[in-house]
């Protein structure tokens, strides 16, 4: 009888299996493989997770017990106002080492493939103070991730420098390529280093 009810209940599930058709019988694979996925990845991963959010609240724990220590608290070297002053200054560059930060700014134009037109420049120093700024006023034209990523790396290259005004046209809604006016300013250091 046994060797019977096996082979009656073969032909039964042989049966069903044509029943079913391709989209049942794809189905039907996807929730098996669904269940030795589970079994096979997810059930051992659940001991490590809880093992870990285990960790974490202990130092969560240890964290709230011990006692805050602020920034304000740690130990910072005492400046007179003089000296803070003088390492204000001495983060920004030389005027005269303004070629070279135009050089940068030309190559982040040049690495997003943004074209720089016709360029204004000019030098504005005012009395008593020891910061000249440098106007750049930049008209490009680019797609706009090109000019967004121009310009931010045009800032990180140039950490003296900042983008004082944008102004952005674009031909038509369908037109890809749009042009910018970019205005930045170059603070650099009027005294000697």
């Amino acid at each position: 009888m046994g060797l019977n009810d096996l082979s009656d209940a073969l032909l039964r599930i042989r049966w069903q299996t044509e029943r079913l058709g391709a989209p049942g019988k794809i189905g039907v694979g996807l929730f098996v493989f669904s269940a030795v996925f589970f079994l096979v990845a997810v059930l051992p991963r659940q001991a490590e997770s809880r093992a870990l959010m285990l960790k974490a609240e202990t130092i969560q724990a240890r964290v709230r017990a011990e006692p805050a220590a602020h920034e304000d608290e740690r130990p910072r070297p005492q400046m007179s106002g003089s000296q803070a002053l003088k390492v204000f200054y001495a983060f920004f560059p030389n005027t005269d080492s303004t070629p070279l930060w135009i050089g940068e700014v030309v190559q982040a134009a040049a690495k997003h493939g943004v074209e720089i037109n016709a360029t204004e420049y000019r030098m504005d120093r005012e009395k008593d103070v020891k910061l000249a700024r440098y106007e750049m006023v930049l008209p490009v034209r680019g797609q706009y991730p090109l000019v967004r990523g121009f310009v931010a790396d045009a800032l990180r290259a140039v950490p003296a420098m900042a983008l004082v005004d944008v102004a952005i046209k674009r031909e038509s809604v369908e037109s890809e390529l749009l042009e910018a006016n970019l205005k930045f300013n170059l603070y650099l250091s009027e005294g000697k280093k």
